[in-house]
């Protein structure tokens, strides 16, 4: 799979945001940002959006408030 340079940066948004098993509504909004910004989803970032979605759905990264 190749990584881009848009998908390393989505990537390590996606890595800050679940560091402590929470996710905040606007760490949510900007990796959906950083991931929509050329209107272009590689099979990169697609992966990564997968799996956030599927820590989400088994509740390993929980949504939480802003601190």
């Amino acid at each position: 799979m190749i990584v881009t340079k848009k998908g390393q940066t989505l990537a390590d948004v996606i890595k800050k945001a679940i560091d402590d098993s929470v996710i905040t509504i606007a760490e949510y909004e900007e990796i959906l940002s950083v991931a929509s910004e050329d209107g272009i989803l590689d099979n990169h970032e697609k992966a990564l959006l997968k799996q956030l979605n599927v820590l989400i759905a088994d509740k390993t990264i929980t949504f939480g408030k802003s601190q």
